[in-house]
């Protein structure tokens, strides 16, 4: 069943990327006057078709193979690689027959439009999910820093005042990807302005110790039980979601670390949990394993002023979390080449992804990673690889600067080419993900 679900969520976000992809360049040359012989989702591999439907000159359809999809824009070299069709002469309803600026366009517009729909799916994640956030101003106790942070120069009850000497209005861009791949941050410590410099190679301590979201926190936060692991002592104890945990032994904490600090000095020992349920306080006798838990997932309050997402905010933030997205792909891209990072411990095909979705259907997860992976794909099919849209861009743009078109030939195996790059990436991925999330 946990498969079936992250297989459902995997498919109906490649479903909702592809056609969108493929309805900007249907869109754009339907408006150029070219004809499309195809739109499909998922890919019609040897001719196998779920479902098909001719409507005017276009077939409408489903493929089998659930990697992608495409039109196939008459006149136009592409992954069909229909010579017989290329040999007749040009038409004018052909993309061949179009002045170059108007094929770039076309070209384009499949990266246009999955980056429009990754800026609308992260607006809309954070009118409609997060709904409001922690300004950083009104944090006026300074934050919280695990060790990680403290490795950093960071201390608890710093106020970080800039981000690579800039002012910044949410808290949450303490932990952004800006952060953790290496910057400035300007701290006020007890009235003293300093300078932390995060390295450039802090996010692989980050990501190995799955700390990005808890390594720097506002200081004060109130603790409350989002759920009860099933069997655990919390539930044998009879914590309840939603209680509100107060003391440990009769001992104040100010946050979730200080929380857990206290189980861990009690491993293996029964504590007297003070807890608030509703308006009541209630104390409960709660063994602590070995590991210093009690089996409970939390959920922190803030005791600060939040401020609600107007939508114009949201589209704001939305656009730059977007765009913040694509610019540390492809910062990361970068580290992987230059052999920081290993490509088979950051790179996610498939299968991979589908266990980012999770075993369990979300949509706040669900809208949030369809956002990321909008923004991706527009990303990845920027790359100047020949069979994806950054190759058509790029010759595109020499006709158009040198007045002079690359041979029909030259683009055929341009186009063989690529299709192998993207093949033999396809392979790698996929087999990783197996080695990964199959094998291991």
């Amino acid at each position: 069943m946990n498969a079936l679900v992250m297989t459902g969520q995997l498919i109906l976000a490649l479903s909702i990327l592809v056609v969108i992809h493929e309805l900007g360049h249907f869109l754009v040359a339907k408006g150029f006057g070219m004809r499309v012989d195809k739109f499909y989702l998922f890919f019609d591999a040897w001719k196998i078709k779920l479902i098909s439907k001719k409507i005017g000159d276009t077939e409408y359809g489903i493929g089998w193979l659930p990697l992608g999809g495409y039109v196939k824009i008459a006149g136009m070299i592409d992954e069909s690689m229909d010579k017989e069709a290329m040999k007749k002469d040009p038409q004018p309803w052909e993309y061949r027959s179009k002045p170059a600026w108007q094929r770039f366009l076309v070209i384009i517009a499949g990266i246009t439009f999955n980056t429009i729909l990754g800026i609308l799916i992260f607006t809309g994640y954070l009118f409609h999910f997060e709904k409001e956030y922690l300004p950083n101003s009104a944090v006026t106790d300074g934050i919280f820093v695990s060790e990680l942070g403290k490795e950093i120069g960071l201390q608890n009850g710093d106020k970080i005042t800039l981000i690579d000497g800039k002012e910044f209005e949410r808290f949450k861009e303490v932990t952004s990807l800006k952060v953790i791949f290496g910057t400035d941050l300007t701290i006020d410590r007890d009235g003293e302005t300093k300078t932390i410099t995060v390295p450039s190679n802090f996010f692989k301590k980050i990501i190995a110790e799955g700390q990005r979201d808890q390594f720097i926190t506002p200081y004060l936060s109130d603790l409350y039980v989002y759920e009860i692991v099933a069997n655990s002592n919390a539930e044998k104890a009879d914590l309840q979601k939603d209680d509100q945990l107060i003391k440990v032994n009769e001992q104040d904490f100010k946050n979730f670390e200080e929380f857990r600090t206290l189980l861990a000095e009690n491993a293996g020992t029964t504590i007297d949990l003070e807890i608030k349920r509703g308006e009541v306080f209630e104390n409960l006798k709660v063994e602590v394993d070995t590991a210093g838990t009690i089996g409970f997932r939390p959920l922190q309050k803030y005791p600060y002023d939040f401020k609600a997402y107007s939508l114009r905010a949201a589209f704001g933030y939305g656009a730059k979390d977007a765009i913040d997205a694509v610019v540390y792909n492809a910062v990361a891209l970068g580290k992987i080449f230059t052999g920081e990072v290993k490509a088979g411990e950051s790179v996610h095909g498939p299968i991979g992804i589908a266990v980012m979705y999770g075993a369990t259907w979300d949509w706040r997860r669900f809208w949030f990673l369809t956002g990321l992976l909008s923004m991706v794909l527009a990303f990845v099919n920027l790359l100047p690889i020949p069979a994806l849209d950054g190759g058509h861009a790029v010759f595109l743009l020499f006709e158009m600067v040198t007045r002079r078109a690359p041979s029909d030939k030259f683009l055929e195996r341009a186009q063989i080419v690529g299709i192998v790059i993207l093949g033999a990436l396809m392979i790698y991925v996929i087999g990783n993900d197996f080695w990964k999330h199959i094998l291991n």
